[in-house]
């Protein structure tokens, strides 16, 4: 079964292996796998539930709800996102506006077929709307009980300073951030865990796995295999081209006799690693296929010790982005459309 663990400087737990379906749902996958999976998911001990707006232009969102539906809504911690273009994506479709984010919010409730969602995400943040407006309408949400709580992805160690210190002011918690982080995406350790753990908000990672490139099935000078991610423009190609130089792939092929003499698999090793991270939550996990999530969530409660860490930096420091400014170029500088 799956551990669990707070969120944040809160008494909220979620299940540190946490269902992510970027990509997959009404995506990737059809309906039927997609709810075998879910259900594969509940299984296993995962209740918590990660979604967005923004995937599949809303219709992961009603997937989820398919999936989700006759079980225990108390039993579940359900998670989506608001920011990027939605629907028609007309002028007022996009963005931490607080139009925005009240249709954003009435509409996922709507999709998800709940009451309310656990927690509500600024999807990215937005430098065309005044923070202290994105933050009044966060608030105005939870004192609606529409979400229990708020949380942001990709923002900066300054955007979460500024943020958190609105929302105390409002009388709300920021609870947390979802940004990138693997072994091979380290950039958020220089800044935004530090900030994150002095202002009690923790991080719920996507893309432990960095794409798959570190389950080790991608080999220098070779091909990509037929089906994978990295072949589908619609299944993330663009987001994994960056790991696919051969320097990076053969340091990664250097954790197979880590991950064996640790008797773990290389997707258990690289989930188990974001995981021993303190400031990390959760890490979010997707799967196309039900049998995907029982090598998954293996991972949770393993303990990593430091002769093993010690050795997954030297096999991956030459390759490993860790510089903190790359989190400055991952929010747009105007609202896509």
């Amino acid at each position: 079964m799956v551990d669990y663990r707070y969120l944040g400087n809160s008494g909220f737990k979620i299940s540190e292996i946490t269902y992510g379906n970027w990509v997959t749902h009404a995506s990737q996958v059809g309906d039927d796998a997609a709810i075998a999976t879910v259900h594969k998911a509940l299984d296993l001990g995962i209740t918590s539930f990660d979604t967005a707006d923004a995937y599949a232009n809303t219709a992961a969102e009603v997937v989820l709800a398919k999936a989700l539906k006759g079980q225990p809504r108390e039993n579940l911690e359900i998670f989506t996102k608001v920011y990027w273009p939605i629907g028609r994506k007309g002028p007022n479709d996009t963005g931490l506006s607080r139009k925005h984010i009240f249709d954003g919010i009435h509409g996922s409730l709507r999709r998800l077929e709940v009451d309310y969602v656990d927690l509500y995400q600024a999807h990215r943040y937005d430098y065309e709307t005044p923070l202290e407006e994105t933050m009044q309408a966060f608030a105005d949400i939870v004192r609606q009980g529409k979400a229990l709580y708020i949380g942001v992805s990709e923002w900066t160690a300054e955007q979460l300073r500024e943020g958190a210190a609105l929302a105390k002011e409002l009388k709300f918690q920021l609870v947390s951030n979802q940004p990138q982080y693997s072994a091979l995406w380290r950039v958020i350790e220089g800044k935004v865990v530090p900030t994150s753990e002095e202002l009690g908000i923790s991080q719920i990672v996507w893309s432990p796995m960095a794409q798959g490139v570190l389950s080790g099935k991608y080999l220098p000078g070779q091909p990509v295999p037929d089906g994978s991610r990295a072949t589908d423009e619609n299944s993330g190609a663009n987001f994994i081209k960056r790991f696919l130089q051969d320097d990076t792939l053969a340091a990664v092929q250097k954790l197979k006799p880590i991950a064996e003499q640790a008797g773990l698999t290389m997707p258990q090793l690289a989930i188990a690693w974001v995981l021993q991270n303190p400031n990390v939550s959760a890490a979010l996990v997707g799967a196309s296929r039900p049998e995907q999530l029982e090598d998954s969530v293996k991972a949770s409660g393993v303990v990593l010790d430091a002769e093993v860490l010690s050795a997954i930096d030297a096999a991956l420091a030459p390759v490993a982005v860790t510089d903190p400014e790359e989190t400055y170029s991952v929010s747009p500088a105007s609202r896509p459309l």
